[in-house]
């Protein structure tokens, strides 16, 4: 082992340790003091509005540098909008109620033992991320809501950006007489890092990855510590027979390009064969004068000369680009099989005015989220009024779906007597 490893290994155990102490004091902290933090956490981002847009300049040029697609620069880029929005977040947040001490169920035995079932928090968090600085503020403030430390590993593409974010949690802790370990970010860009934070089992109790398939795989394979994790964001959009032509198009064109580098992001269109000469010819107007490129099978470049022939590997590719592969198929049954197939159980959706198809589609299709004529945008916790995300889950265990307050929660059983014994 080097003098850098060694110096790396004891970083990380140290900032292990004291988010396992800070945790102790967030598991029982009032409800106050946490709304307080993430307020002030709120009103600091905005005074330091200017040195985190000077901090993501830094990122910025590193990453063109770098060579990172225009997707994932649009990740990495913060402006007065996006900082902003940060700081609602926080708000939101703020303003969500307090699921730690909640009752989840009670109930009494014939013996006279009551029984409750109360929510707690998990611990310590650890969430290692890539280029999106947004997720230091999202991740550490839903954490702190939940009364749980976090150790943030951001990507070194944003670590200018995140460290800045840091410093303004740090600042919400610091007034509100929170331990500021409850909030930690891995002040290292060093690779080592990560695989170090994969061995904190003692002190790390879930492991959330948030990036490309790369990271998630590699924590996938080396982690010590449970994860809610989604591998790929393959997600699709069906057009039924009777879907309304008009929302069809403007859906599509949302789930695909509002902005193609999230996860929630339209990866294949598949289009009822009966209506696609009808609507697919409009939708992919929209798309091409947008800028993407559009890829089918054979029966959709029969409709429009100006879709490219698909490849296999474009039915399972998550694009996080202005690239869309369109299928045509028979119906909702073919649309199910086509996503049991290729799909990553991420978000699916149908548009359908057809309210048994629709139906069909909720039951069948195994996904984290599942809608009926809505964007797969619309795959994001603060859309489902969590206020923030710390990921989406694609596992059946403990949390599915967005990621928010309540997910990062557990519980524990509380047994209240009057001296029973056990016969």
């Amino acid at each position: 082992m080097t003098a850098k490893t060694e110096d790396i290994t004891i970083l990380m155990r140290d900032l292990g340790l004291a988010a396992r102490d800070a945790a102790q004091t967030l598991a029982v902290a009032s409800t106050e003091a946490k709304n307080r933090a993430l307020t002030e956490a709120a009103a600091s981002l905005r005074e330091n509005q200017q040195a985190i847009l000077t901090a993501n300049i830094k990122d910025l040029a590193g990453g063109e540098q770098k060579g990172l697609s225009v997707a994932m620069i649009d990740r990495l880029m913060l402006n007065n909008e996006r900082i902003e929005a940060m700081a609602g977040g926080l708000e939101a947040i703020a303003a969500l109620p307090d699921p730690v001490g909640t009752s989840l169920a009670q109930w009494d035995r014939p013996n006279g033992l009551h029984f409750e079932r109360v929510r707690t928090p998990l611990g310590v968090i650890g969430v290692i991320y890539e280029s999106r600085p947004n997720v230091t503020a999202d991740a550490g403030a839903l954490c702190l809501k939940a009364g749980n430390a976090v150790i943030l590993r951001g990507g070194s593409e944003s670590f200018h950006s995140s460290s800045a974010i840091a410093s303004c949690l740090s600042d919400g802790l610091r007034a509100a007489n929170l331990p500021v370990a409850a909030i930690q970010l891995v002040p290292t860009p060093d690779r080592a890092a990560v695989g170090e934070m994969l061995r904190l089992s003692e002190y790390i109790d879930v492991i959330v990855p948030r990036g490309g398939k790369s990271l998630i795989q590699r924590v996938t394979d080396e982690s010590r510590i449970p994860l809610f994790k989604h591998l790929e964001g393959i997600c699709h959009t069906y057009i039924d027979v009777a879907a309304d032509p008009a929302m069809a198009r403007k859906v599509a064109f949302n789930a695909k390009m509002r902005r193609t580098g999230v996860c929630g992001a339209m990866e294949t269109l598949l289009v009822h064969q009966d209506v696609a000469a009808a609507i697919l010819p409009g939708i992919v107007d929209d798309l091409t004068e947008a800028g993407c490129q559009v890829r089918g099978d054979g029966a959709s470049m029969a409709i429009d000369g100006r879709i490219a022939c698909a490849t296999d590997d474009d039915w399972d590719t998550e694009y996080l680009d202005s690239i869309l592969s369109v299928r045509l198929v028979g119906g909702v049954d073919d649309a199910i099989r086509h996503i049991a197939e290729h799909g990553s159980r991420h978000t699916d959706a149908i548009i359908t005015e057809d309210a048994a198809a629709a139906q069909k589609f909720l039951n069948q299709v195994d996904s984290a989220i599942v809608m009926v004529n809505a964007s797969t945008q619309y795959a994001d916790g603060g859309e489902f009024g969590m206020g923030a995300e710390i990921g989406i889950s694609t596992g059946k265990l403990h949390a599915r779906g967005p990621v928010g307050v309540e997910q990062l929660t557990s519980f524990k059983y509380v047994v209240r007597g009057t001296g029973q014994c056990r016969p």
